[in-house]
């Protein structure tokens, strides 16, 4: 297994058995479309008649190897892989329910949550849930309001997921999240992912507000790195627990991209967008329960182009109009966590 591992120091785990181990995880599917027309989608492209010639025989393909990566993700610590997975650019529910219906997950039970939102590519975000781990007890989409300060001018974008549940025993409270992107530059879209890490940091103080170790999970594709603004000073995700201050978020995704590792490449350039924040309670030990261990950026040989211009990057599905039948532009990426088991646990 070649994943790229953080660990924080103060955590000993070497799958003993008087610990439990269960993995939260995150995945951009990259345009995982049906072959169907949508009034409410920009999905020509996406059609058998479109410019990707996008038929069933792709499509499946296509599913199959998604599938294929996220059966994959954190197996080698825990038989059920990832027990809650964040999902963005899925088109509508019913490519996530064909999703969860391959042969390769199928078993796991997934389900799902997922609510259109007013994106004008028609992509939108969802969480995947395994029933043996995690209980919904409420879920909302939550609007992100752009309007250019200098315009006035409004733009849509992905709401973000909030999904409360209960994780075997702990409260748990996930947004999954994929900020505005950096198409027309990354300086003059800078403020739209400051609002949409706002909005995230109005769910936190909320939550927090009543209980300062509230266990909070911000996950997805943020087009932005764990160093930028948006990340450090708006949604105040700090790069190591030591720095925490209080309300402080914690972004152990820091670390593995200040060491040089990413989710996707440009201009021959790692990018690490894709990233899994945790609150206070999830590494404070004297919180109980389910604690960080480590983060992961998921990475195996097959899953990367290997000739031609783009040679080591992620095998995409096309680069351009050409269908290379890969996986996703970007890689995944999952935190493990652990807990001491008890046996008298139902």
């Amino acid at each position: 297994m070649l994943s790229l591992i953080f660990a924080l120091p103060w955590v000993v785990f070497a799958q003993k058995a008087e610990y439990e181990v269960a993995a939260i995880g995150f995945y951009n599917l990259e345009n995982l479309f049906d072959t169907l027309p949508s009034p409410n989608t920009n999905d020509r492209d996406f059609l058998p008649e479109g410019r990707l010639a996008w038929n069933s025989e792709k499509y499946w393909s296509k599913q199959a190897n998604m599938a294929k990566v996220i059966s994959l993700l954190a197996t080698d610590v825990t038989p059920d892989g990832v027990a809650l997975l964040g999902i963005a650019e899925t088109e509508n529910r019913i490519v996530l329910e064909d999703l969860v219906a391959q042969p390769a997950l199928k078993a796991r039970n997934y389900q799902i949550v997922h609510y259109e939102s007013p994106d004008e590519r028609g992509i939108d975000v969802a969480l995947l849930y395994q029933p043996k781990y995690f209980r919904v007890l409420g879920s909302k989409a939550i609007p992100v309001e752009l309007k250019d300060p200098k315009t006035g001018v409004l733009d849509y974008t992905r709401d973000v997921l909030y999904v409360a549940g209960i994780f075997q025993g702990d409260t748990l409270h996930v947004m999954v999240c994929h900020w505005p992107s950096r198409r027309g530059g990354e300086t003059g879209s800078v403020w739209m992912r400051a609002a949409a890490a706002q909005v995230c940091r109005n769910v936190a103080d909320s939550l927090l507000a009543r209980n300062e170790l509230a266990k909070i999970i911000v996950m997805g594709d943020l087009n932005d790195d764990p160093t930028n603004p948006s990340l450090t000073k708006v949604l105040r995700a700090a790069k190591s627990t030591e720095s925490m201050k209080p309300g402080d978020l914690y972004n152990p995704m820091y670390a593995l991209y200040q060491s040089g590792n990413g989710t996707l490449a440009y201009r021959d350039a790692w990018n690490l967008f894709d990233q899994i924040i945790v609150s206070k309670g999830l590494v404070w030990k004297q919180a109980g329960g389910w604690q960080l261990l480590r983060a992961v950026v998921f990475r195996e040989p097959w899953m990367f182009q290997e000739e031609g211009a783009f040679r080591g990057y992620p095998l995409r599905t096309f680069v351009g109009d050409i269908f290379l039948n890969g996986y996703s532009d970007h890689l995944p990426v999952y935190i493990l966590t652990v807990r001491k088991k008890q046996e008298d646990r139902p």
